[in-house]
This record gives C-alpha cells, structure tokens and sequence, in this order.
C-alpha cells in the first residue's frame, strides 16, 4: 500500500479497520487535492481558480437517513424521534463491514484536523474520503492542526465517507440507498449513497452538540463576530434567514459562520472554514463572500458554470437553490485568526418571516429569549424548497434541530444560564417580508436590517423608545436614525390592516401549536412569554 503527503500519522488506517487499501494520500494541501481531482475527473475549475463538483441527486442534507446508533452508554440522552433516529449496533456493525470491503483496493485521501479552536474542548477528527475534492472540503471546513502534531495524531471521531457505496435498504436496514450513522461507541460516522459534502461537517456537529453540553459547554447552530472593542455577538438562524450574510460585515471580525460552542471563556468557532449558500449572491451586497467564489481553493457545490469560458452564473439554480461555496475562514478579509471571542454582549435571533407580520427589530428579555429559542422560528417560500408555493411556518427548536442529539430544554437551559451569568442583551431579527407577505409585501432591505443590527450591537438602541405589539409582545424601537417608522412598526407598513391582522393572529396560533411539547420543559416565566393564539385572547378579553 502506497502512503504519501507530507505527514503520515503513525496512527494508522488499520486501527480502524481499513486494510488491503489502495494509495493512501495524507494531509494534502488545496493545490496536490486539486491535481488529484482533476486527475480523476471530479470536477471543474472555474475563472478565478474555485473547483466546481455536482453532488448529483442529493443537493442537501438526507435527514430521513441519518441515524444514531442506540447504545447503552448514551441512549439515556438521546432526543430520539423524527429527529434523532435510531439504529440498532447490528444495523452499523453491517454498514461498517460493507465500507471496510469496498474500501479494499480503493484510492483514498485522509484528512487529520480539529472540531473546535478551543483546545480544551476541541475534538481531533480524522476524515478519509474516496474523492479528492471532499478531503479539500473537509481541509477547508476544519482546523489544520500544526505540522508537529500530525505525526502523532490520534482521532477522537473518524468519518468513513463513502459516496459511491450505496446501501439495500432490504438487506441493511436503512430507509434508502444513502445512510448517515453516527456511532458514540465506535467514536465513528459512516456516510454513503450521497454526494453532497455538508453531510461530513453537519455530523461532526451533532457529535459536539452531544458531548459538550456535559463539559457545561453551551453548543450553538451560530455564527460570531467581534467588534473594535472586543464585544462578541452570535447569530441563530435558519438556512436563508441571513445568517453568513449579516455576521460577515467588514466592520467587525468575523469569529465563525455556522458552528460555536460557548463555555466558560467565551465564544470559539467549531470549524475552520465557512459553507455558505450563494444563489443569488451578489458582488455589491456581500462583496466579502462573493469573492470567495474566484479564489482558489473553494470548493463551490452545484454552481452553474459556462463549459468555455468558466464564468459562474450564481443566479443559476437548474442543479438545486441550495448551491454552497465552502472556504478557509481566512479568505474572509476580517476574520478572527483564534476562532476565538469574549462572552456575547449581543444575541441575535434571525427569522425570515415570510408572512411579513414580525417587526424588523424586537428586543427580548430572558424568558422571551428562551421562548423563541426553542420555537427557532422562520417561514419557507416558494423556490427555496420544492413544491412550496405559499409560505410555510417552519420551525426548529434551538435554530437548529436536525443536529441536536439531546433534548432541546438541555440546550435552552445551558443558554438561558450564560445569559443570566454574562448579562447579554438577546434581539429577535425580521429578515423576511414587509408590507404584506410573500407576493404582496416586499423583501426587507437589508440596509435596513443593518442598520437596525447596528444600532444594538453599537448600544444606540439601549436608550431608544419601545412600544409592544399586541399580537405578539414583541417591544420594537419606535424610531432608529433614518428607518422609516412604519417599517419598525410591521401593521403600519400594510395598507390592508384587516389583511395584516388575519395573518398576524394566524401565526400566533401557529407559535401556539408548536409550543405545547415543551410547556412541561420549561419554567412559570418563559410559559408566561410564550405567544398565545390572539384569536383566543381577543376573545376572552
């Protein structure tokens, strides 16, 4: 078996199992994984030097297929429903095997990295891929350890990433031809039937998400950046709330865009790279990450590209809308070089309120704070999933379910006593409609939304004026510099009131409903800000 790289670890591919292997490719930087992918035809290479890959079929994460192994030492803390799925040991010991078997002969590239600039809460990681342009992702989406520690590097937590071994569902248990399987025993994920890369980053995240919150660690589906003075903020944010967007300002260093833990030091980023979603993304509003896209080294997921002259055309979404660029977080010109911040002073929580009945801004007290943190809501439109037409409430408990092993009061209560303990002001953020809903009311400007994020994060809007909405009561400033007033006031920017109040009082009982699992979870004072059905309140009052 041939091994190569610059470093080898001692710690070999046969401790887990892997043997009568093809070529083996160790720790290769961007440029030897580009000469290999290009070499077996994996992708293209786009004007500017980003490298270019389909995923094929699968154009995001296979939640239905991701499946954690139900062992003894850890199924006591395990949410396990739709969510958290489980599978019998029998079910991965036999995928297992069959990655091991179709590993045999194979040509593989291994990437030894880190989860978490946190030394002491960091996990060492050991990714090995069938593809070269996957190890590049995973290059990029994790922290390179120093030259010195890769000789000796021992993983906590191995991915074995198998695309194009597909599973019988008949024979092997699964729901598909794909599986996802995260065993905490094993300390291993098993991935195969899908190309899609954000399934690698996204189950290290749920492996965090289960073995921090006992290390008094809060895990947090986030992005974090750092002002002049040193003061953190985090974003929680659905995908296409604005999320990479708003935490990528030119003013402010950027610590992460996806993945944080928060202990006892403060903030520190998961990853050393960043995924961001780029339909649509344009040179003049988001000039930091649009220049990621003509940067070697990014790996852009499902981009179109003319075949001759290599151009990108960003608006293209004939592969999927959920088209990615993943890159070092230092091409990102502000970017923290620790991956490291100080205890928030600011929380942001981003919604995309297609409705359009949220205001722009609301400022949030502890209770409310954990309220929505558990309801994690934003809305769905038409184009951003198939077959949504008319917009969907949707919501995700912690802003980020799918990848949250434990219960959500776990992870609600850890952010509700860091709160408390380092005084951090929490804001609700409308990136959605305004106006009217979807087809009616226009996208909220996002000079706006930054003007408005601004004004807290700067402590303009500590001494402003609130008023309450009666719908959902929600304090939003009556006046910030140049923001129109009626656009603060979300009723005020609809002509049609009747209209405005239909919607708003439709999506209280939709709060209402999803709220009901977790009353039993939950203290007297966040029960008593939880948004009730204003149907029903108008009624009884």
């Amino acid at each position: 078996m041939l091994q190569s790289g610059p470093v080898v670890s001692r710690v070999g591919l046969e401790t887990h199992g892997l043997k009568n292997l093809g070529a083996v490719h160790w720790n290769l930087d961007a440029a030897g994984l580009y000469e290999h992918a290009i070499r077996r035809n994996e992708g293209k290479i786009a004007k500017g030097g980003a490298f270019v890959a389909l995923t094929g079929e699968h154009t995001g994460r296979s939640p239905l297929d991701r499946f954690i192994v139900e062992e003894e030492s850890t199924k006591a803390d395990i949410d396990w429903g739709d969510v958290n799925r489980p599978v019998s040991p029998e079910v991965f010991e036999r995928l297992y095997q069959k990655v091991r078997a179709y590993f045999q002969g194979t040509e593989l590239f291994v990437q030894d990295c880190f989860a978490g600039s946190d030394p002491r809460f960091r996990l060492p990681v050991r990714v090995i891929n069938e593809n070269a342009w996957h190890n590049l992702f995973a290059r990029n989406m994790f922290i390179q350890p120093q030259k010195e520690e890769l000789r000796d590097f021992a993983p906590e937590f191995t991915i074995l990433h198998a695309p194009g071994l597909q599973a019988d569902p008949q024979d092997d248990g699964t729901r598909s031809e794909v599986f996802v399987m995260v065993s905490f025993e094993r300390k291993m994920v098993i991935i195969g039937g899908t190309w899609y890369a954000g399934e690698m980053k996204k189950s290290i995240f749920s492996v965090l998400n289960h073995i921090l919150p006992a290390k008094g660690v809060m895990p947090m589906h986030c992005s974090a950046n750092m002002g002049k003075n040193g003061d953190t903020a985090v974003f929680f944010g659905l995908s296409g709330t604005g999320k990479t967007t708003l935490s990528a300002d030119a003013s402010r260093t950027l610590i992460g865009d996806d993945e944080h833990g928060w202990g006892e030091d403060g903030v520190f980023n998961f990853e050393g790279g960043c995924y961001a979603k780029v339909i649509k993304l344009s040179r003049e509003a988001e000039p930091e990450i649009f220049a990621t896209t003509e940067r070697f080294g990014t790996v852009l997921e499902n981009v179109v590209m003319n075949k001759q002259s290599r151009e990108l055309d960003l608006d293209d979404a004939r592969h999927t809308e959920n088209t990615r660029s993943s890159y070092p977080i230092e091409f990102i010109p502000n970017a923290s070089e620790t991956g490291r911040g100080g205890h928030p002073k600011n929380i942001i929580m981003l919604t995309c309120d297609a409705f359009g009945v949220l205001p722009p801004i609301a400022k949030l007290s502890s209770a409310q704070a954990m309220y929505h943190f558990l309801s994690g809501y934003t809305a769905k439109v038409a184009g951003t999933e198939k077959g949504v037409k008319e917009p969907t409430a949707a919501f995700s408990a912690c802003f980020g379910a799918p990848f949250m092993p434990r219960h959500p009061s776990v992870y609600a209560k850890l952010l509700g006593e860091m709160m408390e303990k380092h005084e951090a002001n929490c804001w609700l953020v409308n990136t959605g409609w305004s106006g009217g809903g979807y087809g009616v009311g226009s996208r909220m400007k996002i000079a706006y939304t930054r003007g408005l994020l601004n004004a807290a994060l700067n402590g303009d809007l500590e001494n402003a004026e609130f008023a309450t909405d009666p719908f959902f009561g929600l304090a939003y400033p009556t006046a910030c510099g140049d923001i129109p007033a009626d656009v603060l006031n979300p009723r005020e920017s609809w002509k049609d009131k009747a209209a405005y109040d239909k919607a708003a009082t439709n999506l209280t009982g939709l709060f209402e409903k999803n709220f009901a699992k977790f009353e039993e979870h939950v203290t007297d004072d966040v029960r008593e800000a939880a948004i009730r059905n204003s149907a029903e309140v108008k009624a009884a009052e």
